[in-house]
């Protein structure tokens, strides 16, 4: 029992002192939190992606020659060939502050069609005619330029434009003349894209094509020329884009 009542003492007298103890210690510090890092959003980098939607050639025959020789140029009246498309790209950028500078090459496989009876009322030869334009591939090689809001980017795009077109003179429901060719031009757009992960983007791009006038000789099926036509053509195309991005990584600023 007297062991028991001296460690008890001994206990309440280690109790008493603690206060003092404890009043003896340095105050108790706390380290600040570190600020928060803002996700910054960059653009350069390789990219390919894929690209859907449609479009429409509008397409002005006029007639110059027929299988008897030149004749006066006859107006044989517009149409509009429209479709989808659908296709691929692939590009670099790189980003400076919030300009973004950039080169894409693309491609499309293209269903565009129209047609309209030609209007040449006074050219005996071509009464009755339907004329049907064609519009199977698109491609454009073009720079851009833009500004991004973090991961956001709007850029205006111009280059060169190649087009693939078959054109087609109906009479009774027989094809009475074909011609195929790759047509040139140049290609302005501009374009929305928006980062939703650190390496994919989706955006929708709009673009005219200036593919200027061209002469074209239409060949009947037994191979002779029929007559010789003016086309002036002009595409517009609309897009949705997905891409994904090799480098640039979305990095830290506080």
């Amino acid at each position: 029992m007297k062991k028991f009542l001296l460690g008890m003492v001994g206990l309440a007298g280690l109790g008493a002192a603690a206060p003092a103890f404890g009043a003896d210690l340095p105050a108790q510090t706390y380290t600040k939190a570190p600020a928060m890092i803002a996700a910054v959003y960059d653009w350069t980098g390789f990219y390919v992606g894929l690209n859907g939607g449609g479009g429409f050639s509008h397409n002005c025959w006029t007639n110059t020659a027929t299988a008897a020789g030149a004749a006066p140029s006859v107006s044989e009246g517009c149409h509009d060939a429209s479709g989808g498309l659908v296709g691929g790209q692939i590009g670099y950028r790189w980003q400076m502050a919030n300009w973004v500078f950039g080169v894409e090459g693309q491609g499309d496989w293209a269903d565009f069609k129209g047609s309209n009876t030609s209007t040449a009322v006074l050219a005996a030869p071509l009464l009755g005619i339907t004329n049907q334009t064609k519009v199977d591939a698109i491609g454009l090689i073009t720079g851009q330029v833009g500004y991004a809001w973090n991961n956001v980017l709007w850029y205006l795009k111009g280059g060169v434009a190649v087009a693939h077109n078959r054109y087609t003179g109906i009479a009774a429901g027989l094809v009475l003349d074909s011609a195929d060719e790759t047509r040139w031009g140049g290609a302005i757009g501009t374009g929305v894209e928006v980062g939703f992960a650190p390496n994919w983007t989706v955006g929708v791009e709009y673009d005219h094509l200036f593919m200027g006038t061209r002469s074209i000789n239409l060949i009947a099926p037994d191979g002779v020329l029929t007559r010789t036509d003016s086309v002036k053509q002009d595409l517009d195309i609309a897009t949705v884009r997905v891409n994904y991005r090799w480098g640039g990584p979305v990095v830290g600023k506080y």
